[in-house]
């Protein structure tokens, strides 16, 4: 929950149907709601808005492949945050409605001590089918495309507890993902967008990326979840340093970091 009563969204309704009633997240990118779907008797939603400050046409339209994505994603496996609806606020700010989970993202989660073997291996299986959905692809204007992710990292990763399914993982935020198809055009904006301690080289250098580059940000953030660490520190927060560090630093090792830590032999070497 974020305090802020001065929210002048709260209350309004959305074409007719979901009334914002809370504030629950905020970034550069956007803001995300709690809210009630009218048409359903108020069953609980979450309702993501993207920030005023990025309504040009080409932001509007990444946007609009974010839901996209969410939608088919979503609906082919259950370790991917689920897109309902799509719409535009007073044909203007553009906004996608999401199902409403309640838990922590992984990042929180892993901030009071990192997880143990066995929730290590059910939230990184979860987390590992999730991305396997997306590399395989979704339909884009006729077009099979397959869907790198590009922001792997434990923030976006959402952990709940269903009541039937026991604790899940969820893949989140689909908002800088890049298309791949035969024939796409390289998907490159020119500018460097992703979190720089988790990205591949060639990602940090705009290279053109395949599901190598996710599965390289998975590992980052599997040693992470188990360690607390990140096996690869750049010298200073900038691109050039952190390219360097991923490209020719050695990454530490699961004992320099967590002498204690005891990991089979094979998940070392796997996540190494």
């Amino acid at each position: 929950m974020i305090d802020d009563n001065t929210d002048p969204n709260l209350g309004q309704v959305l074409i007719n149907r979901y009334r914002l009633a809370e504030l629950i997240g905020q970034g550069s990118m956007g803001k995300v709601y709690r809210a009630e779907d009218q048409l359903l008797g108020g069953v609980t939603v979450a309702v993501k808005f993207l920030a005023q400050t990025l309504l040009s046409e080409k932001m509007k339209m990444r946007f609009a492949h974010e839901a996209r994505t969410g939608a088919q994603l979503g609906q082919r496996s259950l370790h991917i945050v689920r897109v309902l609806d799509y719409g535009v606020h007073r044909n203007e700010a553009p906004f996608y409605v999401m199902e409403y989970m309640e838990g922590k993202n992984l990042s929180d989660v892993i901030a009071a001590q990192p997880l143990g073997i066995n929730q290590f291996l059910r939230l990184m299986r979860h987390m590992c089918l999730g991305l396997e959905c997306a590399h395989q692809g979704i339909k884009i204007d006729g077009k099979h495309c397959q869907v790198i992710h590009r922001d792997i990292k434990p923030s976006n990763a959402f952990v709940i507890s269903d009541p039937s399914l026991g604790t899940l993982a969820k893949v989140l935020d689909f908002g800088i993902a890049q298309f791949l198809s035969d024939t796409t055009e390289s998907n490159q904006t020119g500018s460097f967008m992703g979190t720089l301690a988790y990205c591949s080289p060639e990602q940090i250098a705009g290279k053109d990326l395949d599901n190598r580059s996710d599965i390289y940000s998975l590992g980052i953030t599997m040693f992470e979840v188990l360690t607390g660490h990140i096996p690869i520190q750049a010298e200073t927060n900038s691109i050039g340093s952190w390219y360097h560090a991923h490209r020719a630093q050695v990454p530490k090792t699961f004992t320099q970091v967590a002498p204690r830590l005891q990991i089979p032999a094979s998940l070392n070497d796997l996540i190494m």
